[in-house]
């Protein structure tokens, strides 16, 4: 298969998942997005088109593996988003497989204290 086939099916199937979900103010839509060696992820009001809180694996410059230190950004996003007053969110994969460092990402948010 060619990578432009694969890009496109991604594309499609993020968009798939984005028609059904949207971030309100009352319940703000977390988003994570996945690179080779880093995971990113921000809660975002699509109401307002605001990021309220964000978090990488990046800055918190951990010499763990990808999974613990997945685990651990959900576990960060979580308490930045309890200091701002969220406690319920939307979980956006992306057009990800809930597997892997996605879902010990979300592990990590749920043990932190958010809902979803």
């Amino acid at each position: 298969m060619s990578k432009l086939f694969l890009n496109n099916n991604s594309k499609r199937r993020k968009l798939r998942i984005r028609e059904n979900l949207s971030g309100t103010s009352e319940r703000p839509r977390l988003s994570v997005f996945r690179s080779n060696r880093y995971i990113y992820a921000q809660i975002v009001d699509d109401v307002n088109g605001k990021t309220l809180v964000s978090v990488s694996t990046k800055e918190l410059d951990s010499k763990t593996p990808k999974l613990d230190s997945s685990m651990i950004a959900g576990l960060e996003l979580a308490k930045r988003a309890s200091e701002k007053g969220i406690k319920a969110v939307v979980f956006d994969r992306n057009g990800y497989i809930y597997h892997g460092r996605v879902q010990k990402f979300a592990e990590g948010s749920r043990q932190g204290g958010l809902e979803f």
